[in-house]
C-alpha cells in the first residue's frame, strides 16, 4: 500500500461512514492533474501578445499557436482510453506530469513556432491524458454520496491553475520580450510537486477489482468508508463487471451502449463550442477590442480567473444538492442571457464604462457554477464500469476536438463576421444545448456507478 492508507492515516469513518482525511487527501493529489490542465492551456493568454509581436502573428496563425494545445489533447485522450485500463490510472497520471514539466520547459525555450506548436501539442497530450484519467480516478474512488463534491475538486484545480496562469502572465509581463518565456517554464514546478505527490496515493480500486485483484480493492475500499462499506461496493462491483467479457467496438457500438456515448459526446462537445475556451484564452484580446490598453486586459483579464476560481465553490456547495441537471439547465439559460447582452453592447458599440467586463464575468460565473464542474462530473459517472475508459475516451476526444474548432476559428470570427456576431452564435448554441439537456439528460445525483448504469440500460 500507500503512504495514504490505513497504516498511515485515521481511517476511521465519521458519522456518514466517509473516512474524510484519506478521501480528501487522494482527492486533492489526483486534481492536481486539474490544476496543470489549467495552468497549461491558459498561460497562452498572458503570452499571447507577446507571442504576436515577437513572431508577427496573423488571426489565422493566432489560432494555430493557441489551439494546436488542444489537438495533442485529443491524441492524450486517445492514449489515456487505450492504456488506462492495462496500465492502471494512476501510472498514466505520472506519465503525465513527466510530459507536463517537459512541455513547460521546451515551450519556454523553443526558438521558432514551429518547435513552439510542437511543445504546446506534447502539454496538450498530458492535458488530455489528465483531463479524463483525474476525474475517473476520483469517481472511482469516491462513496456516491459525495462523489459530485469530490470530482468538482478536479473543476476547481482547473480553475486555481487558470487562475495561476492568469497571475503568472500579468506578474512575468514586465519581464520584457523574454517575458513569455517565463510564463511558461514556470509550470515545471506545480508538474514536478504533482509527479512527487502521485507516488504516495492508491491505484482505483475499480480497475484493481477488474484485474481480479479484489483484496487489494477492499483495503482501499476500506479506508475510503469502512468494512460495511467495502463489501458492499466489491458486490456491486463484481455483478457490474460480469455483465461483459471483453470490451470490444462490437459492445461499444451495442444499443444500450452507443446511446449513453452519444449523450455523452454531445455534453462533452457544448461545454465547449459555447464559447468558454475562446473567452479564457483570447480574454487580453477581447479587452483590447473594447479599447483596453495591454496592462489594463491583463488585469481585467485577473478579473475573469478569479471570478472562475469563486464560482467553482458555488458549484461544490450546490452539486450534491441541487443536482447535474438542474445546474445545466440553469447554467445554459444564464450564459445565453449574457452573451446576448455582449452582442447587444458590442453591436452598439457601447464598449466604455464596465458592460463588457460585467458581462463578461457573468458569463464566466455561470460556466463556473454549472457546466464546468457538472460536464466532468457527470461524463465520470455516467458510462457503466466495464467501457467506462473507452466511453470516456470517446467522449473527452469529442470535447478536445470541438475546443480546438472552437479555438482555433474564434480569431478569424471576430475578423470576419465581428464580436457581436461572434457572442451572438455562441448564445445560441447555448439555447440548443438547454433544450438538448430538457430531453435527454437524467439526474445523476447520489446514485451509486452501478445504479446509474442499470438506470441507462433500462
Amino acid at each position: 500500500m500507500t503512504a495514504l492508507s490505513n497504516s498511515n492515516i485515521d481511517s476511521t469513518p465519521n458519522a456518514s461512514g466517509v473516512n474524510p482525511l484519506f478521501i480528501w487527501g487522494v482527492t486533492a493529489v489526483a486534481a492536481l492533474g486539474g490544476l496543470l490542465f489549467g495552468f497549461d492551456t491558459a498561460i497562452i493568454s498572458g503570452a499571447l501578445p507577446f507571442l504576436r509581436a515577437q513572431f508577427e502573428l496573423n488571426a489565422f496563425m493566432q489560432g494555430w499557436v493557441v489551439s494546436s494545445i488542444l489537438l495533442g489533447c485529443g491524441a492524450g485522450a486517445l492514449v489515456a482510453g487505450r492504456l488506462s485500463n492495462p496500465f492502471g490510472r494512476k501510472n498514466l497520471l505520472i506519465v503525465c506530469a513527466l510530459f507536463f514539466a517537459l512541455a513547460g520547459i521546451g515551450t519556454g525555450l523553443a526558438n521558432s513556432v514551429h518547435w513552439l506548436i510542437i511543445f504546446r501539442i506534447l502539454g496538450g497530450v498530458a492535458v488530455g491524458i489528465a483531463a479524463m484519467v483525474s476525474p475517473m480516478y476520483i469517481a472511482e474512488i469516491s462513496p456516491a454520496n459525495i462523489r459530485g463534491r469530490l470530482v468538482t475538486m478536479y473543476q476547481l484545480a482547473i480553475v486555481c491553475g487558470i487562475l495561476l496562469a492568469f497571475v503568472s502572465g500579468y506578474l512575468l509581463s514586465g519581464l520584457g520580450d523574454a517575458s513569455w518565456r517565463w510564463m511558461f517554464i514556470s509550470q515545471a514546478v506545480p508538474a514536478l510537486a504533482f509527479l512527487l505527490a502521485l507516488f504516495f496515493v492508491p491505484e482505483s480500486p475499480r480497475w484493481l477489482a477488474m484485474k481480479n485483484r479484489y483484496n487489494e480493492a477492499s483495503i482501499i475500499l476500506e479506508s475510503v468508508g469502512g468494512k460495511a462499506h467495502a463489501d458492499q461496493e466489491i458486490e456491486q462491483i463484481k455483478t457490474s463487471l460480469n455483465q461483459v467479457d471483453t470490451v470490444s467496438w462490437k459492445i461499444l457500438l451495442h444499443k444500450e451502449n452507443l446511446k449513453i456515448i452519444l449523450i455523452g459526446v454531445t455534453v462533452a462537445v457544448f461545454s465547449q463550442i459555447t464559447g468558454i475556451n475562446s473567452i479564457l484564452y483570447y480574454a487580453p484580446i477581447i479587452f483590447e477590442r473594447a479599447g483596453a490598453g495591454m496592462d489594463a486586459a491583463l488585469l481585467q483579464t485577473l478579473g475573469i480567473g478569479l471570478t472562475n476560481f469563486l464560482f467553482t465553490l458555488v458549484a461544490i456547495w450546490l452539486i450534491d444538492k441541487t443536482g447535474r441537471r438542474s445546474l445545466l439547465l440553469g447554467g445554459t439559460l444564464l450564459m445565453a442571457l449574457f452573451l446576448a447582452i455582449l452582442a447587444v453592447c458590442f453591436n452598439a458599440k457601447i464598449l466604455q464604462g464596465p458592460w463588457i467586463f460585467l458581462c463578461l464575468m457573468g458569463y464566466i460565473a455561470a460556466f463556473a457554477a454549472t457546466l464546468g464542474p457538472v460536464t466532468w462530473v457527470y461524463l465520470s459517472e455516467v458510462f457503466p464500469n466495464r467501457i467506462r475508459a473507452q466511453a470516456l475516451s470517446i467522449a473527452t476526444l469529442a470535447l478536445w476536438l470541438a475546443n480546438f474548432a472552437a479555438t482555433f476559428t474564434f480569431p478569424m470570427l471576430l475578423s470576419s463576421i465581428g464580436d457581436a456576431a461572434t457572442m451572438a452564435l455562441n448564445g445560441i448554441l447555448c439555447l440548443i444545448f438547454f433544450v438538448f439537456i430538457i430531453l435527454k439528460l437524467h439526474e445523476t445525483k447520489g446514485k451509486s456507478l452501478e445504479a446509474i448504469q442499470q438506470e441507462n440500460q433500462t
